[in-house]
Formats: structure tokens, C-alpha cells, sequence
């Protein structure tokens, strides 16, 4: 049975999220590269900017895992909002 447009376009915004994780720790990686001959800083710059493309890298993937996750709820849905079962 084919997916729904919904279910569909919310995994197809998960694709990139690698890509987007390896360019965010490549790009951070030649900064710190740069850092480190221009100034001679080695190790520390090359360290510092992976530990930035890292972290910025896996907050984005998180993010938007969990948006995808749990859509935000639409009150025009008609649900009151009360999830609690009684």
C-alpha cells in the first residue's frame, strides 16, 4: 500500500541529515586546518572546530529528527488538546 504524502515527505527530510552531519564536521575540520597554519596553533585549532562541527552537526540531526518525530499539534484538527486518558 503506498505511503501517504505526509508520511512520505516526513522520511524524505531525513536523507540529508547525514550529509548534512559530514559537511558541518568537513567544513569546521578545514577551518580549524586554516587556524592551526595561519596562527600555529596546532593541534588546537583543527581539535577545537571539530568539536564545534560536532556538536552543531548532531544538534541539527537531533532537531530535526524530533520535529519529524512529533509533528507540532494543529488545534484546527479539532482535538481539545487533552490527551489524558480517563
Amino acid at each position: 500500500m503506498p505511503k501517504s504524502g505526509k508520511e512520505q515527505a516526513s522520511w524524505q527530510r531525513l536523507l540529508p541529515l547525514g550529509f548534512e552531519l559530514f559537511g558541518a564536521v568537513l567544513g569546521f575540520s578545514l577551518l580549524g586546518f586554516w587556524i592551526d597554519r595561519r596562527y600555529d596553533t596546532r593541534p588546537w585549532g583543527l581539535l577545537v572546530c571539530v568539536v564545534l562541527g560536532l556538536v552543531g552537526g548532531l544538534y541539527n540531526l537531533i532537531r530535526v529528527s524530533l520535529s519529524v518525530l512529533n509533528p507540532p499539534h494543529d488545534p484546527k484538527a479539532g482535538d481539545s488538546g487533552d490527551d489524558r486518558q480517563r
